[in-house]
């Protein structure tokens, strides 16, 4: 009888284990990166965005749809402020609004990315 009652415990948390949501991040750093690199002078002189700026500003919105996306992509935004010196707070939260795009969160390198959904 124990061992009847350990194979339908063992095949109720194999069947949770199988059903439960699995999702991963499909965007990459890399990809972050290439599609906002030409943004790079605005974002630390300011002035307004190129027009390949903002393409690639609408381009990552588009591919970052899912929670899991928008959490790495806001985390490799967040990596940036490290990796190019002299972007500046203010010119990286305007962004997306000056090239028209309406993001769930700011660009900060002080946003707390597991709250961004």
């Amino acid at each position: 009888m124990a061992g009847m009652m350990m194979k339908v415990l063992f095949v109720m948390v194999a069947c949770m284990v199988v059903s439960a949501p699995y999702t991963e991040a499909a965007i990459t750093c890399g990809q972050v990166v290439s599609r906002l690199i030409s943004c790079l002078p605005y974002l630390q002189n300011g002035g307004a965005p190129s027009a390949a700026c903002c393409g690639g500003v609408k381009g990552l919105n588009s591919a970052a749809q899912s929670t899991p996306d928008r959490q790495a992509a806001c985390n490799c935004l967040k990596s940036s402020y490290s990796l190019y010196p002299g972007i500046k707070p203010g010119n990286a939260g305007s962004l997306a609004g000056k090239c028209g795009v309406n993001i769930p969160y700011k660009i900060s390198p002080n946003t707390d990315c597991s709250t961004v959904h």
